[in-house]
């Protein structure tokens, strides 16, 4: 298998790949160049508002240099007194214009200088927000979901993610495109844009501290890469990777993933599901769907569960999980069960989102 000599997650050659540049969701906040843009564009209507009020009432100004006032005049009357500049070659002399001036063009005056001074004011509070932001939620961020790659495997994991009850506050998702991270923004996630084959990307996500990493990305060896350095930054976290090839499954697991799944040969088994029984494979698809008809759910043992067999559960019991041990339900090692015990069970679908056992 080949390492990638370049970043293997990049879309595309024309995407600009900023590393570790972290973005918190807020659709509310424009950028600052589109605010300085808006601030001038608002100042520049002022402006010509005014001049078109002294061009207007022209005959009510007096110019020292040739008396008279014309629209080059009007424009060089407004940029002196909008600026507060003021040099006292063009005055208003009638009753009409000092009103005006009065009335109308101080207020403008004031209306620029607040255009002007607020963008200033706006681009550094934003600034000032956006890093208390920032420290904030890498103050109160624990045991969180790090989804490396935000493509269809990534965006499906989340999905079944938040049907269990986890909040997008909790799901941060590291993706080398700044498209596909505006994307998880807009959607209400964290992102982080740069390469997680990267260790100084995954510490700006926090995987040093997460409860659980899922790996999605496009190639498996990236994937292998990702596993490798997310295990080495966090020991105990449960790490599930995806992988085409089923020939790259062991390889994962080596590099410390908990659980491998191999996309191309699982959907292969439900293609070949369907086609011995479609009613079967529609059964399978409900099943890793979560929140409709029927759910896999895994729980432990309850008090009045311990020393009971798997069949005198209430639930349909299909597996348990016994220490690092998967025993299936007809195995007699599987009866009585424990306390300690886990069990993976079949149970119809809630219709809100299920809250989470104590332990998970």
């Amino acid at each position: 298998m080949k390492l990638p000599g370049q970043d293997a997650m990049a879309r595309g050659a024309e995407e600009h790949l900023v590393g570790g540049q972290i973005r918190l969701p807020n659709p509310i906040l424009q950028r600052p160049l589109r605010q300085v843009g808006a601030r001038l564009l608002m100042a520049l209507c002022v402006l010509l508002m005014t001049v078109l009020i002294v061009y207007i009432d022209r005959g009510g100004y007096h110019d020292n240099a040739d008396e008279t006032v014309d629209m080059l005049d009007a424009v060089y009357y407004a940029t002196v007194t909008l600026s507060t500049t003021g040099y006292g070659d063009i005055v208003p002399h009638s009753d009409s214009a000092r009103l005006v001036n009065v009335l109308l063009v101080t207020p403008l005056r004031v209306l620029f200088l607040i255009i002007l001074v607020g963008t200033t004011l706006e681009v550094l509070t934003q600034r000032t927000r956006e890093e208390w932001r920032l420290n904030r939620w890498r103050s109160t961020l624990r045991d969180h979901t790090v989804i490396i790659g935000f493509g269809t495997k990534g965006r499906s994991a989340i999905q079944t993610l938040c049907a269990t009850g986890l909040k997008k506050e909790q799901i941060v998702i590291v993706d080398p495109s700044s498209k596909v991270v505006e994307t998880a923004n807009a959607d209400g996630f964290t992102g982080v844009i740069g390469d997680a084959t990267r260790s100084d990307v995954l510490l700006r996500a926090e995987v040093q501290r997460a409860r659980q990493i899922v790996i999605a990305t496009q190639r498996d060896d990236t994937a292998v890469l990702v596993t490798l350095t997310a295990r080495q930054l966090n020991r105990g976290a449960k790490i599930v990777a995806a992988v085409r090839e089923e020939e790259n499954a062991p390889l994962l697991r080596q590099s410390g993933a908990d659980a491998v799944i191999t996309s191309a040969s699982a959907a292969g088994r439900l293609l070949g599901l369907s086609v011995l029984s479609p009613s079967a494979g529609t059964v399978m698809e409900d099943l890793i769907q979560q929140g409709s008809g029927l759910d896999l759910v895994e729980r432990p043992v309850i008090k009045a569960e311990v020393g009971k067999s798997v069949r005198e559960t209430d639930d349909l019991v299909i597996s348990v999980l016994r220490g690092h041990r998967l025993l299936g339900y007809d195995d007699p090692a599987a009866s009585p069960l424990q306390l300690t015990d886990r069990l993976i069970t079949i149970v119809r679908a809630r219709s809100g989102p299920p809250s989470r056992t104590p332990q998970e």
